[in-house]
């Protein structure tokens, strides 16, 4: 049965543990934390410079790091990127952009399969919906915040109050300055900053590589080293139809870094938990990741069936196989990182440290020695609720049409037991008929939605288990194809004829008529509003104990650890560096051998480590020793994709685009050992652009920071 296949995958990597060697036997009893856990993500308004001086050789000056600041970018709202050059050219992940690949596309051309270049500027490309936020200015609003929530009497009011706060400041100083403002809590709100954006809307795309070599190895390589990809892409900000004239922006390395020096990542991380209690994250090991594992799992199967039954869709399929593969791996590796007995105790000794230090001084201990018991109390009472109010749960994107349409069935049904008068407008006598007609869609692939079908079934059997009324009821004991088959084989809601004919029954027939998802809804739907309401009080008071603890932990440790990360700027240093991993090493730089090596190692296949045509004769005049990617140790995590690495000249010598399997328990700890954040070098994308894509008018651009 897949699931337990699925479940054995997952087990067999609990057992490696990530920041040992083979060959050095661990003693947990002898396992200690250390503030290095803590990971270096460095907000620009708390850069630790006597750190710097003393660890890299280097002490930024106010200057470097205002023009480090503003030359780094956030991308469309959820990755990063930077300016390259002073006429608005803006370098990020092809992998950040590419979904936006097949609608500028023209009839008969595929730039997500083959790429785009503008050879002229005349050409580049104005895209739709994408912006980037550059931060310029950053303010401390710590205590209008903290003593607004501090007037609530309740844990709800408190929430009510902070957020009430929150909005209100950002709206005055997005008013006063002009800029598009946010609040951004820090320390679990032992800190909050508020951040002024001035945003650019007319993105153009000036440069995309081929899919193939941008996700060489597709997700099997997806965070994973070593690695030999060229996953980037470029833009342009234009203002009043006009390229944007950027004074602070990043200039070109022309050879990258070398191993051991220094150098810095400058972008946008997603978000961290390394603050959280180890209750929270026994939480999340138990509940939260497990659940979303499954319901990812189950997801990607689907997408990637489909991908391979329908060749002539690939395009249409490929970025949901890509972006449901990287969630899926992305949960796999941080609920490996939570079943790691190394990185627990870690969190373990931290957490009794921290509690120690809170409980030697009498004020701090009053207002905080409570916490960690506190937040354990309300999480055994959410484990009571939160399977059933994540089974119960529903959403376009995870569960089939027929549960949406078996929604407006049940509402057509209540509605007809009204009066005419009492009725909404939609169900009264002039406009049955178009809203009946409207409740089953056009189209409908009954191929996709029997999947989907399985993929829910598979999901809800796994939170709930076998015994649970609600499986036995909706699948018997049917698993996986065969629960698909039963709940579709009893189904009334499956095609517009079946529809339509139980319409015509009486509203009480409809609603005892015993199609599974019409009965789904009605055993689930009022009983998950009241889960609702229990864990949103219950998550309130957690969000209230979290506030507090990180308090505590800004009052005994200040800024000397970064906060963690919250989807805003930070500047990460590290060093190029390679490391042990499955009793070998990996090497700090890899090289473009390695990607013929893996296309001709894999038979020359399309999937997963194909190459484009343009690729699969070497070029003439590119050097295969030339790097192609490397591994450092800076401390990205999600967000960071598309950010520049740089060295102390302000120089771009890579892109990050992922971190190693490893890097995923980053969410929660920061390990050294074998944390690496992977990048492309800046020297081997700079050699494609000359010998396989032959960009000149880009390749002029990098090279001297203008257009030309």
């Amino acid at each position: 049965m897949k699931i337990k296949l699925t479940s054995v995958f997952i087990l067999s990597f609990v057992i490696v543990s990530f920041a040992q060697s083979i060959y050095e036997p661990r003693d947990l009893s002898k396992v200690e934390s250390s503030l290095k856990d803590m990971g270096k993500m460095w907000t620009f308004d708390n850069v630790p410079l006597d750190y710097f001086e003393k660890e890299l050789g280097f002490r930024p000056t106010d200057d470097w790091l205002k023009d480090v600041q503003m030359a780094a970018l956030s991308f469309g709202g959820g990755c990063s990127a930077a300016f390259v050059s002073e006429d608005g050219l803006i370098m990020t992940n092809h992998h950040c952009a590419r979904n936006i690949l097949p609608g500028l596309s023209p009839k008969g051309e595929d730039y997500l399969r083959d790429g785009y270049y503008a050879i002229n500027m005349t050409d580049e490309l104005k895209t739709s919906g994408l912006f980037v936020d550059q931060l310029v200015m950053i303010k401390d609003v710590t205590n209008e915040v903290i003593n607004a929530l501090n007037k609530g009497n309740s844990d709800n009011e408190k929430v009510k109050l902070r957020n009430e706060k929150i909005k209100s400041l950002e709206e005055m100083y997005s008013k006063e300055s002009g800029l598009l403002c946010r609040v951004i809590q820090l320390y679990n709100g032992g800190k909050y900053s508020l951040y002024g954006y001035k945003r650019y809307t007319d993105i153009r795309l000036v440069m995309s590589p081929d899919f193939q070599i941008a996700s060489t190895g597709w997700d099997w390589d997806n965070f994973t080293y070593p690695r030999y990809e060229l996953d980037f892409m470029f833009f342009r900000a234009y203002e009043n139809d006009k390229p944007v004239k950027t004074k602070q922006h990043f200039t070109w390395s022309k050879k990258g870094a070398k191993e051991g020096e220094p150098i810095f990542v400058v972008g946008t991380p997603g978000r961290t938990q390394r603050l959280f209690s180890v209750a929270q994250l026994e939480f999340f090991r138990d509940k939260t990741y497990k659940n979303t594992l499954l319901q990812q799992n189950e997801l990607y199967k689907v997408y990637y069936e489909m991908f391979q039954n329908h060749p002539e869709k690939r395009t249409e399929l490929l970025n949901m196989v890509m972006a449901v593969g990287n969630a899926r791996k992305s949960f796999a590796g941080r609920y490996i990182g939570l079943r790691d007995e190394y990185i627990m105790t870690k969190k373990r000794d931290f957490e009794k440290i921290l509690r120690e230090k809170v409980n030697s001084k009498p004020e701090l201990k009053a207002k905080y020695g409570h916490v960690w018991n506190a937040i354990k109390t309300n999480l055994d009472e959410l484990r009571k609720y939160v399977d059933e109010a994540t089974a119960f749960n529903f959403s376009p994107r995870s569960s089939s049409v027929y549960l949406p349409i078996a929604e407006k069935i049940i509402k057509y049904a209540h509605q007809m037991k009204l009066a005419e008068e009492q009725r909404d407008a939609e169900y009264k006598s002039d406009k049955l008929a178009f809203t009946l007609q409207a409740i089953f869609p056009d189209k409908v692939n009954d191929e996709f939605q029997k999947k989907i079908v399985r993929a829910h079934a598979n999901f809800i059997r796994g939170v709930l288990g076998d015994e649970h009324p609600l499986v036995k009821k909706m699948f018997g004991s049917a698993k996986d194809e065969a629960a698909a088959v039963y709940v579709l084989n009893n189904s009334l809601l499956n095609s517009k004829e079946k529809v339509e004919q139980l319409l015509k029954k009486s509203p009480d027939e409809i609603l005892n008529s015993n199609d599974p998802f019409i009965y789904f809804l009605l055993s689930t739907q009022t009983k998950l509003a009241e889960l609702r309401a229990k864990t949103t009080e219950i998550n309130n008071s957690i969000t209230v104990l979290n506030q507090l603890l990180g308090e505590a932990v800004y009052k005994v440790y200040g800024d000397i650890i970064p906060p963690d990360a919250s989807g805003t700027l930070r500047i990460q240093d590290g060093k190029i560096e390679g490391y042990e991993y499955n009793g070998t090493l990996a090497p700090g730089k890899t090289t473009y051998f390695g990607l013929w090596d893996k296309w001709n190692s894999f038979g020359q296949k399309p999937y997963p480590w194909g190459l484009h045509p343009r690729w699969q004769n070497i070029p003439e005049g590119l050097d295969l020793a030339t790097p192609i990617a490397f591994a450092s140790t800076n401390d990205i995590v999600g967000g960071n994709s598309g950010s520049s690495v740089i060295n102390t000249n302000k120089e771009v010598v890579g892109l990050v685009h992922d971190g190693n399997l490893e890097s995923l328990a980053g969410d929660f700890i920061f390990l050294p050992e074998n944390n690496r954040s992977v990048s492309t070098d800046s020297y081997g994308l700079m050699e494609a652009l000359k010998h396989v894509f032959k960009t000149e008018r880009l390749i002029k651009e990098l090279e001297s920071s203008k257009a030309n």
